[in-house]
């Protein structure tokens, strides 16, 4: 059974590089921070792990030690695989009706923002949201921002997001007194361009 700090050595094999790694055991799973480096010294991932799975923030880079990927993973304790829900009213989004187990399916997922960079300029090239492994998209990110807790459309399955009330605004003095000299009259005569032919 592996524990406490480990050193790994990994020769060339078939064309994949070569790299050596560094961490920490607990009960034969690594767990805390992992660097890996390149064989000439350069340092490739830094890697965050709990019970053996990713879990945090992964940091990666090229041979030149830019940063090129950031991800973002959540373990689960192999344990105890099962994960409590709230179970909302569809009604009111704010009422909790029951809390459902439920089991993970994987031990580790991607949870949280990933982010790729130019490894030249170090700018953000592309951004990546997930949440328990599924990417979100541009119309869960509309409901989320609105309401966070919006009520789900049982056709669609998705949240939908508040309308927002239109204002009325104040009718002139002159349009009140119109609609209050002519509101018991059935017939009003109104100007609408018709030429009567």
């Amino acid at each position: 059974m592996k524990q406490g700090p480990w050193f790994f050595h990994v020769d060339e094999l078939r064309g994949n590089p070569g790299y050596e790694e560094e961490g920490f055991f607990v009960n034969d799973q690594r767990e805390g921070r992992w660097v890996r480096y390149s064989l000439q010294g350069d340092k490739l991932a830094i890697e965050n792990y709990r019970w053996g799975q990713k879990d945090g923030k992964c940091q990666y880079f090229n041979t030149a030690e830019d940063l090129i990927r950031e991800e973002s993973w959540l373990a689960a304790n192999p344990k105890s695989p099962y994960d409590t829900i709230p179970v909302y009213d569809i009604n009111d989004a704010t009422k909790i009706l029951r809390f459902q187990i439920v089991k993970l399916d994987e031990a580790s997922v991607k949870h949280g923002t990933w982010r790729y960079y130019d490894p030249q300029t170090g700018r953000i090239e592309k951004t990546e949201q997930y949440v328990l492994n599924r990417l979100k998209t541009k119309d869960d990110d509309t409901a989320q921002t609105t309401d966070e807790l919006a009520p789900i459309d049982p056709a669609t399955g998705k949240p939908v997001a508040k309308k927002e009330e239109k204002k009325q605004a104040a009718k002139p003095k002159e349009v009140l007194e119109y609609e209050k000299k002519n509101a018991g009259k059935k017939k009003i005569k109104v100007r609408d361009g018709s030429t009567g032919g």
